[in-house]
């Protein structure tokens, strides 16, 4: 995968917030599998996947990741709650760098409950 599209897919700062998020990758107990991979790599891939909208078996081979092995680290970081994390980070640096305007908003109500007969 070119260094270009990895820049701008994961830039360092974003990085910078995600990578001690991410739980510490640990070996099968029983040994076997592959050698872990280095996790900006699967990071990268996985934001790939989230940003394209492809599915996950056509993540392409460049990003040096299978699709098998990204899906399950997404799923394992998902479990951990890195991605509420991650955006509370995100939204905490802009807001310490004063590029956030909370002047509006908008809610969503696939993550907001509307509550019934409200008006």
């Amino acid at each position: 995968m070119g260094v270009d599209l990895s820049q701008r897919l994961v830039p360092d700062g974003l990085w910078e917030l995600a990578e001690p998020l991410l739980p510490v990758f640990s070996p099968r107990r029983q040994g076997g599998g592959s050698a872990p991979l280095d996790d900006r790599a699967v990071f990268t891939a996985v934001v790939y996947v989230l940003t394209s909208g492809c599915a996950w078996r056509h993540l392409p081979p460049s990003f040096g990741v299978s699709p098998a092995t990204a899906h399950r680290r997404f799923a394992a970081w998902t479990r951990a709650g890195v991605w509420p994390r991650l955006h509370r980070a995100v939204l905490d640096r802009l807001g310490a760098l004063g590029e956030l305007d909370w002047t509006s908003a908008i809610i969503d109500g696939a993550s907001v409950r509307a509550k019934k007969g409200a008006r």
